[in-house]
């Protein structure tokens, strides 16, 4: 991460950076940054180029995943995974399920002992991972996004949701101790916010039900956005609301992904892109 106040060297070359990749987007060419990868957009999925449409779909609130959607990917989940089921374990189960490893659900059908051992294993990591929290995204890709004029991150995003009075929730596998630290660090709050002490747990569409039913407002008039195919794309779908995808490296538009059962209706790469998506795509009255 470039340390701009101390660096004037990396500061010029952070410039440098952003200017580059502004030029390579010019007005005419922004639109493109925020459609639905090809690979898993439905045949009701509507471009986000489109014009006004008096009958877009009503959106009132937006549910979403927190590691890896609201924070910056902290935990090491294929070795956490790797020390919980051991290297032969892991490699079996990876391989007939491409889009990801339960493991919350694996370890509840064993001995007590031994979901102990695991759940301490488990507990370990997210520990670690909440030691190095960090809000979405990181400072480099937030300037590039502010210069070509997309307001970025998961704060940007919460005042525009803020702004239209659109409620916000949040469903995490994570535990409660991390959704509160993660709502004292950022100043962030998000109701209701389910961690994986309410079951049943996501992908089961309860927790998204619950809210909805908090909110009063039906499934279909709220967004689930996660970065996991298993858990929040599945969770959304099985409810029956609309379901985005966030997918910063592209590395569902791998063919293996192509099969599973819960496809997203949106997929973005941010969240600035989220917003567009938003914007563009639904009634966002209150």
């Amino acid at each position: 991460m470039f340390d701009l106040e101390n660096d004037d060297t990396k500061l010029h070359t952070m410039i440098h950076l952003i200017h580059n990749t502004a030029a390579q987007f010019l007005p005419t060419q922004l639109p493109n940054l925020i459609i639905s990868r090809s690979s898993f957009r439905s045949p009701s999925t509507m471009s986000l180029q489109s014009s006004p449409n008096p009958n877009k779909s009503r959106i009132r609130g937006v549910v979403f995943d927190m590691d890896g959607t609201l924070t910056v990917p902290a935990i090491d989940f294929p070795a956490m995974y790797k020390a919980v089921l051991g290297e032969d374990e892991y490699i079996s189960i990876r391989s007939s399920s491409p889009s990801g490893i339960d493991i919350l659900h694996h370890i509840e059908q064993w001995s007590p002992d031994k979901q102990q051992k695991a759940y301490e294993i488990i507990a370990d990591y997210e520990q670690q991972g909440m030691d190095r929290l960090q809000i979405m995204p990181g400072n480099i890709e937030k300037a590039i996004l502010i210069c070509l004029n997309h307001n970025a991150g998961a704060e940007d995003l919460c005042c525009f949701l803020n702004s239209r009075n659109i409620r916000r929730g949040l469903i995490t596998r994570n535990v409660k101790s991390a959704v509160d630290l993660f709502h004292e660090r950022f100043g962030m709050i998000f109701s209701p916010s389910l961690s994986r002490e309410f079951r049943p747990y996501k992908p089961d569409p309860a927790p998204l039900l619950h809210i909805c039913s908090t909110w009063e407002v039906g499934p279909n008039e709220v967004i689930m956005i996660g970065d996991s195919l298993k858990d929040d794309v599945a969770c959304g779908k099985r409810a029956g609301s609309v379901a985005c995808l966030l997918d910063e490296t592209g590395r569902y538009d791998s063919p293996k992904y192509a099969n599973v059962e819960h496809k997203p209706d949106y997929k973005v790469s941010s969240l600035a892109q989220f917003q567009s998506l938003l914007e563009s795509n639904f009634d966002l009255t209150p």
